[in-house]
């Protein structure tokens, strides 16, 4: 269970919510706990048992935002403000997302956060692996991406802000291959490429995207946003577009240390690939039954989130972020401040 920015994130998978007077009652298999809801703007829950029906009524009485999940962190639905109060919310989104002046701030917070962080993914490496990989490549890329961040806040249009990620993308993939430390010859990687992967580390790569982006649609959605229309990127039918915004500055430092976590720690081999006929590379049905655990895993594992300046599960992260990009939309933030990982 956690508070944060007057949301409580209920995580245990046997957690049963039901109201007690003025408060909420939390109880799991070994403990019970009780919080008063005039301190909650939100309650998000993670629980396969739910809440009573009581708790539900008082949430949408009081205009307390209850979303369920289940505990894999799939929308399931909600009460509360969500449906009624947060249609202004949504409104203002979209006055957004149809101004470029106004969307552009945000599109370079969501790359602003991307860049700093591929910087760092790269940096790391340098710090931690010193002798294993090519530093003089890793730094001079890091650097170039730096120039790409300064750019950033220059750009006047939408189409700069994608030219400009681009670049910097390229020069971090450019080097990524020397992240990977150990069996190169079947996780080899010379370029991303997708719709299909064509290779091992672009499989790894591909699903791990997808996962993240659902969990981003559903933080969205938790905070009453529409995971559909975004800022930088721009309408598609079926594209979860603001998900897709939300997971870039989530890409590098979750992401692409997962998938090098799984590599370098000889988790995945030869065997947990199936190549199709169409040349698609992806991963058989032991191989993500043995990825979505470790996704699991590395999502309870805990950080300190750099704007709160608390420890938050990484699991956590994107509804995080989803809460204050909501904060900014509804003015209570002068500006989105995206992840800088540290």
């Amino acid at each position: 269970m956690k508070k944060l920015l007057n949301t409580l994130y209920v995580l245990s998978e046997t957690a049963y919510l039901s109201l007690v007077g003025e408060t909420v009652e939390i109880k799991t298999d070994d403990a019970v706990r009780t919080i008063p809801l005039h301190t909650l703007e939100s309650i998000v829950c993670f629980s396969y048992k739910g809440a009573s029906p009581a708790l539900m009524g008082k949430c949408a009485r009081e205009g307390i935002a209850l979303s369920f999940f289940d505990p894999n962190g799939r929308f399931l639905t909600s009460v509360g403000s969500l449906q009624s109060g947060n249609v202004l919310l949504r409104r203002e989104q979209y006055r957004i997302a149809d101004s470029e002046e106004r969307s552009l701030p945000v599109a370079k917070s969501f790359l602003a956060g991307k860049l700093y962080n591929s910087k760092y993914v790269l940096l790391r490496a340098v710090r931690d692996h010193v002798m294993q990989v090519d530093v003089d490549a890793l730094r001079t890329a890091s650097g170039r991406i730096t120039e790409y961040m300064r750019d950033l806040q220059g750009a006047e249009r939408a189409d700069e802000l994608r030219g400009t990620e681009g670049s910097a993308a390229a020069e971090y993939f450019g080097v990524f291959n020397e992240l990977i430390l150990h069996n190169k010859e079947l996780f080899a990687f010379s370029e991303r490429n997708r719709r299909p992967p064509l290779d091992p580390v672009n499989a790894l790569l591909s699903f791990t995207y997808s996962l993240l982006t659902l969990d981003c649609a559903s933080a969205l959605q938790s905070v009453g946003l529409d995971p559909y229309v975004g800022f930088l990127h721009t309408d598609r039918p079926g594209r979860k577009s603001l998900a897709v915004d939300l997971i870039e500055e989530l890409r590098a430092p979750l992401a692409d240390r997962f998938v090098l976590y799984l590599i370098n720690n000889k988790i995945f081999s030869k065997t947990h690939f199936i190549r199709m006929e169409n040349g698609a590379v992806v991963l058989n049905d032991e191989a993500r039954k043995q990825f979505l655990n470790e996704w699991q895993k590395r999502k309870k594992e805990e950080l300190l989130h750099p704007f709160l300046e608390e420890k938050v599960p990484w699991g956590l992260v994107p509804y995080v972020q989803a809460l204050l990009l909501a904060r900014y939309i509804r003015g209570d933030l002068d500006a989105y401040p995206p992840f800088f990982w540290k």
